[in-house]
């Protein structure tokens, strides 16, 4: 499942923007222009998935901080378009629309789910449905959702109330689907598993690779197969993959070593005091692996960029912001190859401000769109794939990023 369109509208300097990414995709443009922003809003999709919503909220500050210019009763909502959760669908899931808006109280913190709604549309546009198949429907104090198992002479019944004690202001019916406890109303699948795919989208702004990060000391390693947004775990996922997946660890260690060339030789997990594992880097020359204390930020954040794209186990849709940053220009063309691989079956969005990594993806196109900020909104411009190509004839990606023609673009 990837998402077809995406329409943002009230949050943050996302006013109106509508957006129509592809499996592999970057966002340029200068700074302050919106493309954080623009991430953001992916995690505001995935955490109505979560039941994170209320914290993302006040984490960000309340609901006037994310609104657009901190408007009174303002709205924040999005719409999201996607493929079939899985292939092979019959025509009421072969394309579904997800829109929910958020509707600020007053002048303070605090918002209440307004509408939720999970339906197909594509079938009425396509003329093989009358009217849109809803499998989720919520207004203001009530929501219904599909139950496949309530049946009358074979033929659904259609939409069944949710209890009210499932219904709460600031989280969605769609994060209760992923609740087996409070979701156990949910009979139906398609919103079960498109809750479990939007609830997996992985978002990573800032990688901590400071002195104290934890990613430094020694820590009690659990099985795990998906680095945090935070990066945290990132130990724990290394050690699963590198010590259980077939074809991870050759990946990995063809990256180091051409990252670092006649010196690398392979990652160690080292155990030291009360069973506590230390990630280190075994280099030739020396008879002691370096431990992840001693290792620099460019070599972890490298781990770290490696392990996200290159796992098997890859999030349906990965975004990173300024996957650069700390790089030595030589792993930027390996870390746009891994980029370039996870797309095949994940969606990639990657937002970047260096020349250098647009060069790296080579013969490859990535889906480019130019963000750009005008009295106080956001503007996104995807660039013609013909236009874009014709260019590359004679340019390369970065060069053309670097002249400022593709920032010209309207």
């Amino acid at each position: 499942m990837k998402i077809l369109k995406l329409d943002v509208n009230g949050f943050r300097s996302l006013k109106q923007v509508q957006w129509e990414p592809g499996a592999l995709n970057v966002l340029i443009g200068p700074n302050a222009s919106g493309k954080s922003n623009l991430m953001r809003s992916l995690e505001l999709v995935s955490a109505a998935a979560t039941g994170n919503l209320g914290g993302l909220v006040q984490e960000a500050g309340g609901m006037g901080a994310i609104c657009w210019d901190d408007r009174k009763n303002a709205t924040v909502s999005f719409c999201l378009k996607t493929s079939s959760v899985k292939a092979g669908e019959d025509i009421e899931r072969e394309r579904l629309t997800y829109d929910v808006e958020l509707s600020r109280l007053g002048e303070g913190a605090n918002y209440r789910v307004n509408t939720e709604q999970l339906a197909n549309y594509r079938a009425v546009e396509q003329g093989k449905l009358p009217s849109p198949f809803k499998f989720l429907d919520r207004r203001r104090g009530s929501a219904h959702v599909f139950d496949e198992t309530k049946k009358e002479d074979g033929k659904a019944k259609g939409l069944v109330r949710v209890p009210d004690d499932a219904l709460q202001d600031d989280e969605t019916i769609l994060s209760v689907a992923g609740n087996p406890i409070v979701g156990s109303f949910l009979q139906n699948h398609v919103l079960t598993d498109y809750q479990r795919h939007l609830a997996g989208w992985s978002v990573y702004h800032a990688f901590g690779s400071h002195p104290e990060s934890i990613i430094r000391r020694p820590l009690v390693v659990r099985h795990e197969k998906r680095v945090s947004p935070d990066g945290g775990n990132l130990v724990s996922v290394l050690q699963t993959l590198y010590n259980s997946s077939r074809d991870f660890p050759e990946r990995i260690d063809d990256a180091m070593s051409a990252a670092f060339p006649d010196c690398y030789e392979k990652l160690r997990f080292q155990t030291v005091a009360d069973q506590r594992v230390q990630l280190a880097v075994q280099f030739s020359g020396l008879d002691k692996p370096t431990a992840a204390a001693g290792l620099s930020d460019g070599t972890l954040r490298f781990l770290f960029l490696l392990t996200i794209l290159g796992s098997s186990e890859a999030a349906p849709l990965i975004a990173v912001d300024e996957p650069e940053i700390g790089l030595h220009p030589s792993m930027l063309s390996i870390v746009a190859e891994f980029a370039v691989e996870a797309s095949r079956h994940s969606q990639v969005i990657i937002s970047t401000h260096s020349e250098a990594f647009l060069n790296a993806f080579g013969e490859t196109r990535p889906t480019t769109t130019v963000v750009r900020w005008n009295q106080g909104e956001t503007s996104l411009t995807k660039l013609d794939d013909n236009q874009l190509a014709e260019w590359l004839k004679s340019y390369s990606l970065g060069a053309l990023f670097a002249s400022g023609e593709l920032e010209n673009v309207q």
